[in-house]
């Protein structure tokens, strides 16, 4: 029997008529690096708002951990451990980076985003915002202002942010948009390395990301699932490729829909 955190039952959000998410019903089980993928407009990222409760199903249910979580607020949804990345990631850009990771990590203490506490009492923060730090390969820009960071780096700084939170579920929209193709192999890397232990969901636009670090990818057109298996199985999918290239030869690989 497969361990499955999150589950969606015939999901759907319909906007006034036009239906953007129909009918998902997505299981991801626990332990493995899950990609949502699709062309431009296939429900994405309405599908990752309706998880972390940004937008309220219009008909389906969602459960974690066997538990009904339809209904819940964001904030209590970011409490049960679903951290999706720009929730707490939209960094601060006039802080130092490690005072970023400190205010992720002020939840778990009872001091949640005080800003008026005293430095010295969350300096008893700083060794735990390293060893972040270090596992993201930013210890070496610790006392750097963020806004001084290149873009690969900062968003290597907002998976650092999340996992200062504590997640069991990391939830990660686009982790590599926008990126050239030495940060998207090191943020790629970073994934691989923090998955771990942990399970993410993401959306992702590039497929070579996606075929060399997930284990399981569900495939949305038009808001409703159209393939789901690893990536051998929906590169090959004739309907996949059709949606993606308007074509039904040749392969996915490489394809950045």
């Amino acid at each position: 029997m497969q361990d499955i955190i999150l589950e969606t039952q015939g999901l759907t959000k319909e906007f006034r008529g036009f239906v953007a998410v129909n009918d998902v019903s997505l299981r991801v089980q626990r332990g493995q690096i899950h990609a949502l993928i699709g062309p431009n407009g296939a429900g994405k990222t309405t599908c990752f708002n309706l998880l972390t409760k940004f937008l309220t199903p219009t008909r389906g249910k969602i459960t974690f951990n066997g538990l009904d979580i339809t209904r819940d607020s964001p904030a209590h949804i970011a409490r049960r451990g679903i951290i999706r990345s720009f929730q707490i990631s939209a960094v601060f850009p006039h802080l130092s980076v490690l005072e970023n990771v400190r205010i992720g990590l002020q939840r778990e203490t009872g001091l949640s985003f005080h800003f008026w506490q005293s430095d010295k009492r969350l300096n008893t923060l700083n060794e735990r915002a390293r060893e972040l730090l270090d596992q993201v390969d930013l210890g070496e820009f610790a006392d750097e202002m963020t806004a001084s960071l290149p873009y690969g780096r900062k968003r290597a700084l907002e998976i650092a942010t999340t996992l200062a939170m504590e997640p069991e579920l990391m939830l990660l929209d686009e982790p590599t948009q926008g990126m050239g193709h030495e940060d998207v192999d090191r943020v790629t890397q970073l994934i691989k390395r923090v998955s771990q232990g942990r399970t993410i969901l993401m959306v992702e636009h590039n497929m070579n990301v996606v075929s060399s670090i997930a284990d399981t990818i569900t495939v949305l057109a038009r808001g409703s699932v159209l393939a789901e298996g690893n990536y051998a199985h929906v590169s090959k999918n004739p309907a996949v490729m059709e949606a993606y290239m308007g074509t039904t030869e040749g392969e996915l690989e490489g394809a950045h829909g």
